[in-house]
């Protein structure tokens, strides 16, 4: 597998992996703060952005997660929505390569069940993996306005995102319905008290699509979770760009060098 991993800034390493859609040109006003303190990797996941090679089923946490893990020094990981179940997955299948997790606006099950209620209804997914068949473009920003509801800032994070999801190219239509399958399908639950890897959960209180509770509740299954919640919606490092980096700065201040 093939990633493109853009490295800037110099200090400990800070991966950084996207949501779907997207690309790593997303965390810009992140990167902007955070390479002064760190040497940051920023991965676009296969059949995203610079990464447009893509096979059926490569975007698979184990499978991405071992190749991020190969291609980077042992580092803090951090991910944001669907690149948060990829960082979780890589913080359980290789603890020592990763010595920090943050996970922004991201939860061990994103669909709801009747002994999770933290979450959104199954149709959410699969009505989007059907209308990127029949509207491509249409369907991608209406999830990206899914992402937005609910935050103080929606129409401006909305036109950031906007602008973004396109610039390094379209997207792999197959690697967006397998990272929808995989919201719909994935559920870490049961694998968090197993989770011995720091971790910091930052959640968006005005988020629609991943609640607090869910993240808060993550946070609490580790002996090693911590939790903060911002006044955002789904795209914290967006709207909140200078207190996402001081948390953070402030986490990693508390790891034990690598």
């Amino acid at each position: 597998m093939k990633l493109s991993i853009r490295t800037l800034g110099d200090g400990p390493d800070l991966v950084l992996i996207h949501g779907w859609a997207m690309h790593g040109g997303i965390f810009a006003p992140l990167s902007e703060r955070l390479s002064r303190q760190f040497r940051l990797h920023l991965v676009d996941l296969p059949g995203h952005g610079d990464s447009d090679d893509y096979e059926a089923g490569s975007l698979d946490p184990c499978r991405v997660a071992q190749a991020i893990a190969e291609a980077t020094p042992p580092a803090i990981w951090l991910g944001w929505s669907l690149g948060g179940l990829i960082a979780l997955r890589g913080a359980l299948d290789h603890p020592r390569h990763i010595h920090g997790l943050v996970e922004i606006a991201t939860s061990p099950r994103f669909v709801r069940a009747e002994d999770w209620p933290h979450a959104v209804p199954a149709t959410i997914f699969r009505e989007f993996g059907a209308a990127l068949v029949t509207a491509f473009r249409p369907a991608i920003e209406r999830f990206l306005a899914l992402e937005t509801l609910g935050s103080a800032n929606a129409q401006e994070e909305l036109r950031e995102l906007k602008a973004h999801v396109f610039e390094r190219g379209e997207p792999s239509e197959q690697a967006l319905l397998d990272g929808l399958a995989i919201l719909d399908r994935v559920d870490y639950r049961d694998e968090l008290a197993a989770l011995a890897t720091p971790n910091l959960w930052i959640a968006g209180r005005r988020d629609r699509l991943v609640p607090p509770a869910a993240m808060q509740w993550a946070a609490q299954q580790s002996a090693a979770g911590r939790f903060l919640e911002i006044s955002a919606g789904h795209a914290p490092f967006l709207s909140h760009a200078d207190q996402v980096g001081q948390a953070i700065v402030a986490f990693a201040d508390t790891l034990d060098p690598a």
